[in-house]
């Protein structure tokens, strides 16, 4: 059978197994197999393979290793590189900014059909950019860290960048051959705007006297998605008004521990943009800021995700329930000073059908107040998501009186509630008979019988997570001929 299957067929095969095994949260073995059976499989299994994830130990094998390994891959699309497991670490403690421009030139001349290319071995020089852009003329994104000082505009040599992330890395890369040379003219003028196509934009790290990102702001003009974490500045002096023009388009934005520029950007979003739709606070800002945010802004929220505890209150609830009727997703993690009083006005405002998901992590107003669950249930009776996760006094009573309202559900995540125990979870056959999606891990008292009881018992369950030792035989051949995709996960 091997000698009467062309190349051509064969490799067919292999690519379906691997774009099916690729597209899996969890991917099968099959794929990964194939490449067992012999040499010639080998190497079809190689050639069919578009994205690869790799991790790398710093040291001078690394490049030989990287150079041999990519010469089997050479239709690769999409590749993660980087030294440690922790992203943090590695932006911290690598600053080989020469060995690592050696391993994104290796990269770069073995990938040239790249398009996405997450490469955090640690920093690089803009010099090697520039290389990169002439080598990888198909990328649509790209995820790099760069030391100080900053310059941007080597962004406009990428044609067809989308996506990109910029991690800024507390080593001085005053020495940069790029620094030198754009004082030379032989790049492009930090004075002189440009067009990018750029609609998504990570940034990690900005100080607030960074120059260099009045350019970026300026040329960012389709921008759509802008993600600010650790910044405590959005440039020097000049960067502040191309900032706000930059607001004025934008659909999506996220602000993770930037506690001193949350109030002016807010402040500045509410005045300037009608087309946002999505907003995301984790740890920052003030009570009042963010008020006058929700009390001011002319666009139509659909999503709002917080986590605020100790600036988050009932008068935000109480503001959200009268300027946000439109919410389609609401997520609230670790809101302490929240009240049930607070969740009971929102809940009645959003009864009219519009929230499709509610999250409520770590919330300690669940397990604090008896009711609170059954008076949300009965407004919010159109949730297709629920999130309870990590409420860990969380009691059966409390959940089941929400699940016998709430019909539509068709993802539900428990995880680290502790004090649910197998009643809660047979109790759902009763009302939420849609549920595809459910999350169960580190539910101590849900019990392994409840599990398979579960599997079997459940038509449209298409993935659950939950641990390994909970998953007994019968549940897994069950979970596999009903095409259910059980996540195990093993007990820390």
């Amino acid at each position: 059978m091997d000698s009467m299957l062309c190349d051509e067929l064969l490799q067919e095969i292999i690519s379906r197994l691997v774009s099916e095994s690729s597209a899996s949260p969890a991917p099968s073995s099959s794929a990964s197999s194939v490449s067992l059976v012999s040499k010639r499989w080998l190497r079809l299994y190689r050639t069919s393979r578009t994205s690869l994830s790799l991790r790398f130990a710093p040291d001078n094998s690394t490049i030989q290793s990287l150079l041999s390994l990519l010469s089997n891959y050479p239709f690769l699309s999409s590749l993660p590189l980087l030294f440690s497991s922790d992203p943090t670490l590695t932006i911290t403690n690598s600053t080989n900014t020469a060995f690592n421009d050696h391993l994104l030139f290796i990269v770069s001349t073995s990938c040239s059909k790249l398009k996405h290319l997450r490469f955090l071995a640690g920093p690089i020089s803009h010099s090697s950019l520039l290389s990169l852009s002439t080598t990888s003329a198909l990328l649509t994104s790209l995820t790099i860290v760069l030391s100080r000082p900053l310059f941007f505009n080597w962004v406009a040599y990428f044609s067809s960048l989308k996506e990109l992330s910029i991690y800024v890395s507390d080593f001085d890369g005053a020495g940069d051959e790029f620094y030198s040379n754009s004082q030379s003219g032989l790049y492009l003028n930090q004075e002189t705007d440009a067009e990018l196509g750029l609609e998504s934009l990570y940034l990690s790290g900005i100080k607030r006297d960074d120059s260099g990102l009045g350019w970026l702001w300026r040329s960012c003009k389709k921008l759509k998605k802008l993600q600010l974490k650790n910044c405590e500045g959005i440039g020097d002096g000049g960067s502040f008004l191309s900032f706000i023009r930059c607001l004025n388009v934008l659909q999506e934005l996220e602000l993770r521990t930037c506690r001193s520029i949350v109030d002016g950007v807010l402040i500045r979003l509410a005045e300037n943009c009608e087309s946002l739709n999505s907003l995301l606070v984790y740890d920052g800002g003030s009570r009042e800021g963010f008020l006058h945010f929700i009390n001011n802004c002319r666009c139509n929220l659909q999503k709002l995700d917080l986590r605020l505890p100790l600036d988050l209150n009932n008068d935000h609830l109480l503001a959200i329930a009268v300027n946000f009727r439109g919410l389609s997703t609401l997520r609230l993690r670790s809101c302490c000073l929240v009240t049930g009083e607070g969740l009971k006005a929102l809940g009645i405002a959003m009864s009219s059908g519009l929230l499709k998901e509610l999250a409520l992590i770590n919330c300690d107003v669940v397990e604090r107040e008896s009711g609170l669950l059954a008076t949300l249930g009965q407004h919010l009776k159109q949730l297709g998501k629920l999130d309870l996760s990590h409420n860990e006094s969380l009691l059966d009573k409390e959940f089941i009186s929400m699940l016998v309202s709430c019909n539509n559900l068709v993802e539900l995540r428990l995880r680290g509630c502790k004090g649910l125990t197998s009643l809660a979870i047979l109790s759902r056959f009763k009302s939420c008979k849609r549920l595809e999606n459910v999350d169960i891990i580190h539910c101590c008292g849900i019990e392994a019988e409840a599990i398979e009881f579960f599997v079997l018992n459940s038509p449209r369950l298409r993935r659950m997570q939950v641990e390994e030792s909970k998953v007994s035989d019968v549940a897994r051949t069950w979970a596999s001929h009903k095409l259910i995709e059980v996540v195990a996960s093993f007990m820390n």
